[in-house]
């Protein structure tokens, strides 16, 4: 180990034994233990926040697994660069061992779709065992077939526990840290400055102890905002603050107030915020928090995204603009989002409940004989397109999911349903 490295580094964890937290994937029974105790490693992507342990998780993958290691950093590497390792990777494993290389791709989600395309046959083929990090979910920003080739696996945030770990395994084990004595007194400040991010909390951690000239140390949260104090940022994209200042926003959408919900936009869009991610919270609160109150935010709110991902800083900042003062406007209704949320908990607590007979589809003629279809009634048949008939399961018949908002667009669908379904919907 490089004596010069920071603290994070000098500290990574060389085996699963050695690693803190994430103890659903590294635990006895986690994912990926099991994974390494069968030596079956597929394909997976990694997805948390920054300095959960991504990257260090694919190095003791590959150790523990005696498998050669590749990596390739998405911010700097190009189709051409994802070929040439593939083609190590494929000379390697074909030399030296009969398992797979790992092909390691940090922030994998900045990969566009034609280095993303590059991976395909080399994971299909079995070339390479493929292991991606990203912050970002993977359903919007890795390709469908590359997504499909892959395991995904959620890594959590640090908790408070595991965090004081840390510090107190680097004050015992650092062979720096050693020569001095140090005395851990109060861990607030570290904690909260470090936004949770355990490589962001280590070397915050080494530079308050470089920064006292002294072979004594009593760590304080004072002392901690002393010395960092000309180092800490308004706006940590990575960190607590990226959290509570869009929460800010969407707080701001959803009661309704123009001028904060611009305020905190602004502070993102200083703050060198990704573009797509603003403009996907604006597109969940055009649904979860407006909904059929005002379908047209949803409308709006997508394009707002399909825009900036095409024209990007600085002028995305009109864009998300207008969009979050039409959705801060707009009246409000959050009935869609309790709908599937409650018609999600009856699913699991019924389970799969059988279609109906006169529901079902009868493309075969056994089928037709079984009654499949038979008593279903054409709505198209009837007086104003409409006709009474059950279309949930027995056991859940008459559920109520759908409770319009009290708001003009959803007095017209209650009022709707109301005539339609006299019993049913009587709101």
């Amino acid at each position: 180990m490089n004596d010069n490295a920071p603290l994070a580094e000098r500290l990574r964890p060389q085996s699963l034994e050695d690693y803190v937290s994430q103890s659903h994937l590294v635990g006895e029974n986690g994912a990926l233990a099991q994974h390494l105790k069968h030596g079956l490693i597929p394909s997976m992507l990694f997805w948390g926040p920054p300095g959960t342990g991504k990257t260090t998780l694919a190095h003791i993958i590959a150790t523990e697994s005696g498998r050669p290691f590749y990596a390739l950093s998405a911010i700097n590497s190009g189709v051409k660069d994802v070929r040439d390792v593939i083609e190590k990777a494929k000379q390697s494993g074909g030399l030296f061992t009969t398992k797979n290389p790992i092909l390691f791709i940090d922030e994998i989600h900045r990969f566009s779709k034609s280095q993303q395309d590059s991976l395909l046959q080399a994971v299909e083929k079995g070339w390479v065992t493929l292991i991606g990090a990203t912050t970002e979910n993977p359903s919007f920003e890795v390709i469908s077939a590359l997504l499909s080739r892959c395991q995904v696996y959620i890594l959590n945030a640090f908790e408070k526990a595991d965090l004081e770990t840390l510090l107190k395994r680097a004050i015992k084990t650092d062979q720096h840290l050693l020569k001095k004595n140090i005395q851990l007194k109060e861990t607030n400040a570290l904690l909260r400055l470090s936004g949770g991010d355990a490589r962001k909390l280590l070397n915050m951690f080494e530079l308050v102890i470089n920064a006292i000239d002294s072979d004594t140390i009593e760590i304080t949260d004072e002392i901690v905002l002393t010395k960092l104090q000309n180092t800490t940022v308004n706006y940590d994209k990575t960190g607590e603050q990226h959290y509570d200042i869009v929460s800010a926003f969407i707080k701001s959408i959803r009661g309704s107030d123009p001028n904060a919900a611009v305020y905190w936009l602004a502070r993102m869009i200083e703050g060198g915020e990704d573009v797509k991610f603003i403009a996907r919270r604006l597109l969940i609160s055009a649904s979860e928090d407006i909904g059929n109150a005002n379908p047209t935010a949803l409308v709006i709110a997508n394009n707002t995204f399909q825009a900036v991902s095409t024209i990007g800083y600085p002028e995305s900042r009109i864009i998300l603009s207008q969009c979050a003062i039409y959705l801060a406007c707009s009246p409000k209704s959050n009935a869609a989002y309790k709908a599937i949320g409650a018609a999600q908990q009856v699913v699991k607590e019924t389970g799969n409940l059988q279609v109906p007979l006169d529901l079902r589809n009868a493309p075969t003629k056994l089928m037709k004989e079984l009654g499949y279809g038979a008593d279903y009634k054409y709505a198209h048949d009837y007086a104003n397109n409409f006709v009474d008939q059950e279309f949930l399961p027995e056991a859940i018949k008459d559920s109520t999911f759908y409770k319009p908002g009290d708001n003009q667009r959803e007095k017209a669908h209650r009022n709707f349903l109301k005539n339609r379904w006299k019993s049913k919907y009587d709101y």
